[in-house]
Protein backbone atom coordinates (compact mmCIF):
# COMPACT_ATOMS: atom_id res chain seq x y z
CA UNK A 1 0.00 0.00 0.00
CA UNK A 2 1.24 3.50 -0.76
CA UNK A 3 2.33 5.48 2.30
CA UNK A 4 -0.51 7.62 3.65
CA UNK A 5 -3.21 5.99 1.50
CA UNK A 6 -6.03 4.20 3.30
CA UNK A 7 -7.78 1.04 2.11
CA UNK A 8 -10.83 3.18 1.28
CA UNK A 9 -8.74 5.54 -0.84
CA UNK A 10 -7.10 2.66 -2.71
CA UNK A 11 -10.47 1.06 -3.40
CA UNK A 12 -11.90 4.40 -4.50
CA UNK A 13 -8.99 4.96 -6.91
CA UNK A 14 -9.40 1.49 -8.38
CA UNK A 15 -13.13 2.06 -8.83
CA UNK A 16 -12.47 5.41 -10.55
CA UNK A 17 -9.99 3.74 -12.90
CA UNK A 18 -12.47 0.98 -13.71
CA UNK A 19 -15.20 3.55 -14.34
CA UNK A 20 -12.91 5.48 -16.66
CA UNK A 21 -12.19 2.33 -18.67
CA UNK A 22 -15.91 1.55 -18.84
CA UNK A 23 -16.94 5.07 -19.88
CA UNK A 24 -18.46 5.04 -23.34
CA UNK A 25 -16.74 7.56 -25.59
CA UNK A 26 -19.98 8.40 -27.40
CA UNK A 27 -21.70 9.18 -24.11
CA UNK A 28 -18.76 11.42 -23.21
CA UNK A 29 -18.91 13.09 -26.63
CA UNK A 30 -22.65 13.70 -26.34
CA UNK A 31 -22.17 15.66 -23.14
CA UNK A 32 -18.84 17.30 -23.93
CA UNK A 33 -19.27 18.13 -27.63
CA UNK A 34 -23.00 18.27 -28.30
CA UNK A 35 -24.09 19.90 -25.04
CA UNK A 36 -21.00 21.92 -24.09
CA UNK A 37 -19.50 22.58 -27.53
CA UNK A 38 -16.02 21.41 -26.43
CA UNK A 39 -14.13 19.36 -29.03
CA UNK A 40 -12.61 16.00 -28.23
CA UNK A 41 -8.88 15.84 -27.49
CA UNK A 42 -6.41 13.49 -29.18
CA UNK A 43 -6.95 10.60 -26.74
CA UNK A 44 -10.71 10.87 -27.12
CA UNK A 45 -10.53 11.09 -30.92
CA UNK A 46 -8.38 7.95 -30.94
CA UNK A 47 -11.09 6.12 -29.01
CA UNK A 48 -13.65 7.21 -31.59
CA UNK A 49 -11.44 6.07 -34.46
CA UNK A 50 -11.16 2.64 -32.82
CA UNK A 51 -14.90 2.10 -32.43
CA UNK A 52 -16.10 -1.17 -33.99
CA UNK A 53 -17.97 -1.18 -37.28
CA UNK A 54 -21.29 -1.97 -35.61
CA UNK A 55 -21.17 1.40 -33.82
CA UNK A 56 -20.39 3.54 -36.88
CA UNK A 57 -24.06 4.31 -37.55
CA UNK A 58 -24.51 5.52 -33.96
CA UNK A 59 -21.31 7.58 -34.27
CA UNK A 60 -22.46 9.23 -37.50
CA UNK A 61 -25.83 10.10 -35.98
CA UNK A 62 -24.12 11.86 -33.07
CA UNK A 63 -21.74 13.72 -35.40
CA UNK A 64 -24.74 14.92 -37.43
CA UNK A 65 -26.44 16.18 -34.26
CA UNK A 66 -23.28 18.10 -33.39
CA UNK A 67 -23.08 19.57 -36.90
CA UNK A 68 -26.68 20.76 -36.84
CA UNK A 69 -26.51 22.06 -33.26
CA UNK A 70 -23.37 24.12 -33.78
CA UNK A 71 -23.45 24.97 -37.50
CA UNK A 72 -27.04 24.69 -38.69
CA UNK A 73 -28.64 22.69 -41.51
CA UNK A 74 -26.98 24.38 -44.51
CA UNK A 75 -24.14 23.10 -46.66
CA UNK A 76 -21.50 25.42 -48.15
CA UNK A 77 -20.61 24.72 -51.78
CA UNK A 78 -17.28 25.61 -53.41
CA UNK A 79 -15.55 25.11 -56.74
CA UNK A 80 -11.78 25.13 -57.24
CA UNK A 81 -9.49 25.74 -60.21
CA UNK A 82 -5.74 25.50 -60.67
CA UNK A 83 -4.08 28.68 -61.94
CA UNK A 84 -0.73 26.88 -62.17
CA UNK A 85 -0.71 23.11 -62.41
CA UNK A 86 2.40 20.93 -62.02
CA UNK A 87 6.08 21.76 -61.79
CA UNK A 88 6.06 22.33 -58.02
CA UNK A 89 9.54 22.15 -56.42
CA UNK A 90 8.24 20.55 -53.19
CA UNK A 91 8.24 16.78 -52.59
CA UNK A 92 4.84 16.18 -50.96
CA UNK A 93 4.73 12.39 -51.41
CA UNK A 94 1.02 12.27 -52.26
CA UNK A 95 1.08 14.94 -54.94
CA UNK A 96 1.28 14.40 -58.69
CA UNK A 97 2.09 18.10 -59.17
CA UNK A 98 5.59 17.74 -57.72
CA UNK A 99 8.31 18.26 -60.29
CA UNK A 100 10.44 15.71 -58.41
CA UNK A 101 8.33 12.69 -59.35
CA UNK A 102 7.57 10.86 -62.58
CA UNK A 103 3.81 11.46 -62.48
CA UNK A 104 2.36 12.61 -65.81
CA UNK A 105 1.19 16.08 -64.65
CA UNK A 106 3.15 18.88 -66.31
CA UNK A 107 3.20 22.65 -65.72
CA UNK A 108 0.23 24.55 -67.17
CA UNK A 109 -0.84 28.17 -66.55
CA UNK A 110 -4.40 29.46 -67.02
CA UNK A 111 -5.09 32.95 -68.35
CA UNK A 112 -7.49 35.45 -66.80
CA UNK A 113 -10.36 34.76 -69.20
CA UNK A 114 -10.16 31.05 -68.39
CA UNK A 115 -10.33 31.86 -64.68
CA UNK A 116 -13.35 34.12 -65.17
CA UNK A 117 -15.11 31.39 -67.12
CA UNK A 118 -14.34 28.86 -64.38
CA UNK A 119 -15.66 31.27 -61.73
CA UNK A 120 -18.86 31.80 -63.72
CA UNK A 121 -19.38 28.05 -64.10
CA UNK A 122 -18.78 27.60 -60.37
CA UNK A 123 -21.32 30.32 -59.54
CA UNK A 124 -23.91 28.59 -61.73
CA UNK A 125 -23.73 25.49 -59.53
CA UNK A 126 -24.95 27.58 -56.59
CA UNK A 127 -21.49 27.81 -55.02
CA UNK A 128 -20.68 30.85 -52.90
CA UNK A 129 -16.90 30.53 -53.10
CA UNK A 130 -14.33 30.06 -55.86
CA UNK A 131 -10.82 28.96 -54.91
CA UNK A 132 -7.75 29.72 -57.03
CA UNK A 133 -4.88 27.30 -56.46
CA UNK A 134 -1.28 27.23 -57.69
CA UNK A 135 1.25 24.42 -57.32
CA UNK A 136 4.14 26.37 -55.80
CA UNK A 137 6.21 26.49 -52.62
CA UNK A 138 5.06 30.07 -52.27
CA UNK A 139 4.14 32.89 -54.67
CA UNK A 140 6.80 34.91 -56.50
CA UNK A 141 6.28 38.44 -57.82
CA UNK A 142 4.87 37.18 -61.13
CA UNK A 143 2.26 35.00 -59.43
CA UNK A 144 1.23 37.76 -57.03
CA UNK A 145 0.73 40.11 -59.97
CA UNK A 146 -1.36 37.52 -61.82
CA UNK A 147 -3.47 36.92 -58.75
CA UNK A 148 -4.14 40.62 -58.28
CA UNK A 149 -5.23 40.98 -61.93
CA UNK A 150 -7.29 37.78 -61.90
CA UNK A 151 -9.12 38.54 -58.65
CA UNK A 152 -9.97 42.06 -59.81
CA UNK A 153 -11.28 40.70 -63.13
CA UNK A 154 -13.38 37.97 -61.47
CA UNK A 155 -14.87 40.38 -58.93
CA UNK A 156 -15.84 42.73 -61.77
CA UNK A 157 -17.85 40.02 -63.55
CA UNK A 158 -18.90 37.35 -61.05
CA UNK A 159 -20.65 37.77 -57.70
CA UNK A 160 -18.66 35.18 -55.78
CA UNK A 161 -16.20 35.18 -52.90
CA UNK A 162 -12.57 34.40 -53.72
CA UNK A 163 -10.34 31.99 -51.84
CA UNK A 164 -6.66 31.44 -52.66
CA UNK A 165 -4.15 28.65 -52.06
CA UNK A 166 -0.61 29.39 -53.24
CA UNK A 167 1.63 27.89 -50.58
CA UNK A 168 3.66 29.48 -47.82
CA UNK A 169 3.45 33.26 -47.48
CA UNK A 170 5.52 36.09 -46.06
CA UNK A 171 3.82 38.73 -43.90
CA UNK A 172 3.98 41.16 -46.83
CA UNK A 173 2.19 38.65 -49.06
CA UNK A 174 -0.46 38.03 -46.41
CA UNK A 175 -1.09 41.78 -46.32
CA UNK A 176 -1.35 41.84 -50.13
CA UNK A 177 -3.93 39.05 -50.05
CA UNK A 178 -6.04 41.15 -47.69
CA UNK A 179 -5.72 44.15 -50.03
CA UNK A 180 -6.84 42.00 -52.99
CA UNK A 181 -10.05 41.14 -51.16
CA UNK A 182 -9.27 37.46 -50.60
CA UNK A 183 -11.98 36.08 -48.33
CA UNK A 184 -10.32 32.85 -47.26
CA UNK A 185 -6.79 31.47 -47.57
CA UNK A 186 -6.15 27.73 -47.81
CA UNK A 187 -3.00 26.20 -46.38
CA UNK A 188 -3.26 22.58 -45.27
CA UNK A 189 -1.35 20.95 -42.44
CA UNK A 190 -2.06 17.64 -44.27
CA UNK A 191 -0.91 15.32 -41.48
CA UNK A 192 0.14 15.23 -37.83
CA UNK A 193 3.32 16.90 -36.70
CA UNK A 194 4.75 13.50 -35.69
CA UNK A 195 4.25 12.09 -39.23
CA UNK A 196 5.00 15.18 -41.29
CA UNK A 197 8.60 14.29 -42.21
CA UNK A 198 7.33 11.01 -43.70
CA UNK A 199 5.16 13.02 -46.10
CA UNK A 200 7.26 16.09 -46.95
CA UNK A 201 11.01 16.74 -46.60
CA UNK A 202 11.43 20.05 -48.47
CA UNK A 203 9.71 22.14 -45.82
CA UNK A 204 8.60 21.70 -42.22
CA UNK A 205 5.37 21.50 -40.30
CA UNK A 206 6.38 24.67 -38.49
CA UNK A 207 6.70 26.57 -41.78
CA UNK A 208 3.16 25.63 -42.67
CA UNK A 209 1.94 26.56 -39.22
CA UNK A 210 3.61 29.99 -39.48
CA UNK A 211 1.60 30.82 -42.61
CA UNK A 212 -1.61 29.62 -40.95
CA UNK A 213 -0.97 31.83 -37.93
CA UNK A 214 -0.31 34.92 -40.07
CA UNK A 215 -3.51 34.34 -42.03
CA UNK A 216 -5.58 34.12 -38.84
CA UNK A 217 -4.00 37.29 -37.47
CA UNK A 218 -4.69 39.15 -40.75
CA UNK A 219 -8.45 38.77 -40.42
CA UNK A 220 -8.81 36.49 -43.45
CA UNK A 221 -10.55 33.21 -42.79
CA UNK A 222 -8.21 30.22 -42.65
CA UNK A 223 -8.99 27.03 -44.53
CA UNK A 224 -6.63 24.36 -43.21
CA UNK A 225 -7.10 20.79 -44.35
CA UNK A 226 -6.18 17.20 -43.69
CA UNK A 227 -5.22 14.34 -45.99
CA UNK A 228 -5.79 10.94 -44.40
CA UNK A 229 -4.88 7.46 -45.56
CA UNK A 230 -1.19 8.18 -46.23
CA UNK A 231 0.10 5.41 -43.97
CA UNK A 232 -0.27 7.36 -40.76
CA UNK A 233 -1.33 5.50 -37.62
CA UNK A 234 -4.75 5.89 -36.05
CA UNK A 235 -3.03 7.74 -33.22
CA UNK A 236 -1.45 10.18 -35.66
CA UNK A 237 -4.82 10.74 -37.34
CA UNK A 238 -6.20 11.60 -33.90
CA UNK A 239 -3.24 13.93 -33.27
CA UNK A 240 -4.00 15.81 -36.48
CA UNK A 241 -7.65 16.30 -35.52
CA UNK A 242 -6.58 17.71 -32.14
CA UNK A 243 -3.90 19.92 -33.73
CA UNK A 244 -6.52 21.39 -36.07
CA UNK A 245 -8.82 21.85 -33.08
CA UNK A 246 -6.14 23.88 -31.32
CA UNK A 247 -5.53 26.00 -34.44
CA UNK A 248 -9.27 26.71 -34.84
CA UNK A 249 -9.40 27.29 -38.62
CA UNK A 250 -12.69 28.49 -40.06
CA UNK A 251 -12.78 25.53 -42.45
CA UNK A 252 -11.19 22.08 -42.63
CA UNK A 253 -11.27 20.28 -46.01
CA UNK A 254 -11.06 16.56 -45.36
CA UNK A 255 -9.20 14.75 -48.16
CA UNK A 256 -8.73 11.00 -48.59
CA UNK A 257 -5.64 9.76 -50.39
CA UNK A 258 -6.28 8.99 -54.05
CA UNK A 259 -2.96 7.27 -54.86
CA UNK A 260 -1.39 8.91 -57.91
CA UNK A 261 0.92 6.99 -60.26
CA UNK A 262 4.54 8.05 -60.08
CA UNK A 263 4.37 9.44 -56.54
CA UNK A 264 5.93 7.78 -53.46
CA UNK A 265 2.43 7.03 -52.15
CA UNK A 266 1.18 5.79 -55.50
CA UNK A 267 1.03 2.14 -54.40
CA UNK A 268 -0.87 2.66 -51.15
CA UNK A 269 -4.33 1.16 -50.85
CA UNK A 270 -7.18 3.68 -50.59
CA UNK A 271 -8.78 3.99 -47.18
CA UNK A 272 -11.78 1.73 -46.60
CA UNK A 273 -15.24 3.25 -46.34
CA UNK A 274 -15.80 2.40 -42.65
CA UNK A 275 -12.50 4.00 -41.64
CA UNK A 276 -13.33 7.01 -43.80
CA UNK A 277 -16.71 7.42 -42.12
CA UNK A 278 -15.17 7.04 -38.65
CA UNK A 279 -12.66 9.74 -39.62
CA UNK A 280 -15.36 12.16 -40.79
CA UNK A 281 -17.32 11.78 -37.57
CA UNK A 282 -14.22 11.94 -35.38
CA UNK A 283 -13.08 15.18 -37.00
CA UNK A 284 -16.54 16.65 -36.47
CA UNK A 285 -16.40 15.73 -32.79
CA UNK A 286 -12.95 17.35 -32.52
CA UNK A 287 -14.11 20.45 -34.44
CA UNK A 288 -17.74 21.06 -33.49
CA UNK A 289 -18.00 24.63 -34.86
CA UNK A 290 -15.76 24.30 -37.92
CA UNK A 291 -16.88 24.04 -41.54
CA UNK A 292 -15.92 20.45 -42.36
CA UNK A 293 -15.70 20.06 -46.12
CA UNK A 294 -15.79 16.97 -48.32
CA UNK A 295 -12.72 17.30 -50.54
CA UNK A 296 -10.48 15.14 -52.74
CA UNK A 297 -10.65 11.36 -52.74
CA UNK A 298 -14.15 10.97 -51.32
CA UNK A 299 -15.31 9.25 -54.50
CA UNK A 300 -12.56 6.62 -54.09
CA UNK A 301 -12.90 6.06 -50.34
CA UNK A 302 -16.66 6.36 -49.99
CA UNK A 303 -18.57 6.07 -53.26
CA UNK A 304 -22.22 7.14 -53.57
CA UNK A 305 -23.51 5.57 -50.36
CA UNK A 306 -20.59 6.86 -48.30
CA UNK A 307 -21.03 10.37 -49.69
CA UNK A 308 -24.62 10.32 -48.47
CA UNK A 309 -23.55 8.96 -45.07
CA UNK A 310 -20.85 11.61 -44.75
CA UNK A 311 -23.35 14.40 -45.36
CA UNK A 312 -25.51 12.97 -42.57
CA UNK A 313 -22.46 12.23 -40.41
CA UNK A 314 -20.79 15.59 -39.77
CA UNK A 315 -19.94 17.12 -43.16
CA UNK A 316 -21.38 20.60 -43.81
CA UNK A 317 -19.51 21.74 -46.94
CA UNK A 318 -18.56 20.23 -50.26
CA UNK A 319 -16.31 20.85 -53.27
CA UNK A 320 -18.29 20.30 -56.45
CA UNK A 321 -16.83 19.22 -59.79
CA UNK A 322 -13.26 18.18 -60.42
CA UNK A 323 -10.29 18.61 -58.13
CA UNK A 324 -6.85 19.90 -59.10
CA UNK A 325 -5.55 16.83 -60.92
CA UNK A 326 -8.27 14.23 -60.32
CA UNK A 327 -11.87 13.88 -61.44
CA UNK A 328 -14.78 14.42 -59.07
CA UNK A 329 -18.48 13.71 -59.40
CA UNK A 330 -20.78 15.58 -61.75
CA UNK A 331 -21.72 18.72 -59.76
CA UNK A 332 -25.40 18.09 -60.45
CA UNK A 333 -25.20 14.75 -58.65
CA UNK A 334 -24.07 16.48 -55.48
CA UNK A 335 -26.67 19.24 -55.84
CA UNK A 336 -29.41 16.65 -56.38
CA UNK A 337 -28.25 14.76 -53.31
CA UNK A 338 -28.35 17.93 -51.18
CA UNK A 339 -31.87 18.62 -52.42
CA UNK A 340 -32.96 15.04 -51.65
CA UNK A 341 -31.53 15.34 -48.13
CA UNK A 342 -33.26 18.73 -47.75
CA UNK A 343 -29.95 20.43 -46.97
CA UNK A 344 -30.02 24.05 -48.18
CA UNK A 345 -26.97 25.61 -49.79
CA UNK A 346 -25.82 28.29 -47.39
CA UNK A 347 -23.87 31.48 -47.89
CA UNK A 348 -20.30 31.79 -46.65
CA UNK A 349 -19.72 32.15 -42.92
CA UNK A 350 -23.35 31.59 -42.00
CA UNK A 351 -22.98 29.71 -38.75
CA UNK A 352 -24.99 29.78 -35.55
Amino acid sequence: MLRGMTDTAVNSSATDADNHLDTDILAVAREQVLEQGIGLDADQVEQVLNLPDERVEELLALAHEVRVRHNGEGVEVEGIVSLKTGGCPEDCHFCSQSGQFTSPVRAVWLNIQELIKAAQETKETGASEFCIVAAVRGPDERLMRQLREAIAAIKAEVDIEIAVSVGMLTQEQVDEMVDMGVHRYNHNLETARSYFDQVVTTHTYEERLDTCSMVIESGMELCCGALVGMGESVRQRAELAAELGALEPHEVPLNFLNPRPGTPFGELEPMGSQDALRTIAAFRLALPRTILRFAGGREIALGELGTRQGLTGGINAIIVGNYLTTLGRDPQEDLDLLAELKMPIQALSKTI
